[in-house]
């Protein structure tokens, strides 16, 4: 997901909720791929971002990842 994505859609009206599903499900939906990506699903792929903070209640935590998993490795 990227989060330049999810603040603009915030900044254009969307909630935070409704612009991280919109980056992340809804965008597998598009692509045709919503049985492997979009949500953490066992049997599913996913790269998985942390943040420090609540991206529900001020999305702008997302400018600030504090570890990012892809394929089980850990970067900080």
């Amino acid at each position: 997901m990227s989060p330049r994505l999810a603040l603009c859609s915030v900044a254009n009206g969307m909630t935070p909720a409704l612009a991280i599903r919109a980056a992340t499900l809804d965008a597998a939906k598009v692509i045709g791929r919503e049985g492997e990506l979009g949500s953490i699903t066992p049997g599913k792929f996913a790269d998985l971002v942390a943040e420090r903070g609540k991206p529900m209640a001020d999305i702008h935590v997302m400018e600030h990842i504090a570890r990012f998993i892809k394929r089980g490795e850990v970067f900080r």
